[in-house]
């Protein structure tokens, strides 16, 4: 089980359609206290139908999933829950969805092939009540100019409204090239952007990144880690003291999740 924690911001968005403000979504319904992004609890990877179920089960507010189209096994050509290098899985998108929209969790599916996107915008589609809670549609659409063009065209043109969590394939720094370009595209689009960016890069980036999220109130950050990356806590306080709070959070693994989440309530009750 992956259960992480974290949160984002997106003004301008709507109630529905799947571009409530994550945080502000559950600050209503009394589940969060503030609008500090930092109280949302993810599960990730919630693939599987056990650990689908195991999310639907547990405290998370926002569940996340992988999307690919199967190359193999009975569910062939369907879109299906599963991370690269697995090609098959015994959950579909279809199960998944109507699963998931008997709960009150918030959705955050994570796209791993373009050719998966379409059918699943028309899934979402026909089960409108989903979309009356927030709906994040992610991918890394840089580099790969042709590949982004359509992922963009196509979500925007069945959901207008939702969050799109948008990333760069790399395990460098983040250039200012980079942030420019993903500025460029973002500033045409109308809903709110997340970019996912990762812990071990976002010190020796944050001028950059710093820059980007100011860009405008729609954009906010997604921290995120792989298990062998190496960071500090110090360095996640860092980012949160020069970032609206209401704008980050963070996909971390554990210790380092709880360690940043009680580095943060001491630090609030010390101001107390």
């Amino acid at each position: 089980m992956e259960v992480r924690e974290g949160g984002c911001r997106g003004d301008g968005t709507r109630a529905n359609d799947g571009g409530e403000n994550v945080v502000e979504y559950f600050r209503k319904q009394g589940r969060i206290s503030s609008h500090d992004a930092v109280e949302i609890i993810w599960y990730h990877a919630a693939n599987r139908k056990a650990q689908m179920e195991e999310a639907l089960k547990s405290d998370a507010h926002m569940i996340e999933a992988d999307i690919l189209i199967a190359s193999q096994g009975s569910h062939r050509g369907e879109p299906i829950m599963a991370h690269p290098p697995e090609t098959d899985s015994d959950n579909t998108l279809h199960n998944w969805l109507s699963e998931v929209r008997q709960s009150d969790k918030g959705i955050k599916l994570d796209f791993k092939s373009l050719s998966a996107v379409e059918p699943a915008m028309k899934m979402l589609i026909s089960m409108k009540d989903l979309l009356t809670r927030p709906v994040w549609i992610n991918a890394d659409i840089l580099p790969g100019p042709n590949e982004n063009k359509d992922f963009l065209r196509i979500v925007t043109s069945y959901l207008p409204h939702v969050t799109l969590s948008l990333g760069w394939r790399t395990d460098s720094s983040y250039t200012w090239e980079m942030v420019k370009e993903m500025e460029q595209i973002c500033q045409t689009l109308n809903q709110p952007v997340t970019f996912p960016v990762r812990a071990a890069l976002v010190r020796p980036s944050w001028p950059q990144l710093s820059w980007l999220v100011e860009q405008s109130e729609r954009y906010s950050l997604t921290v995120w880690t792989a298990r062998e990356d190496l960071y500090t806590v110090e360095d996640m306080l860092y980012i949160r003291e020069n970032v609206d709070k209401s704008r980050i959070y963070f996909d971390l693994f554990e210790p380092q999740n709880s360690k940043l989440r009680q580095a943060v309530k001491m630090k609030f009750t010390d101001q107390i």
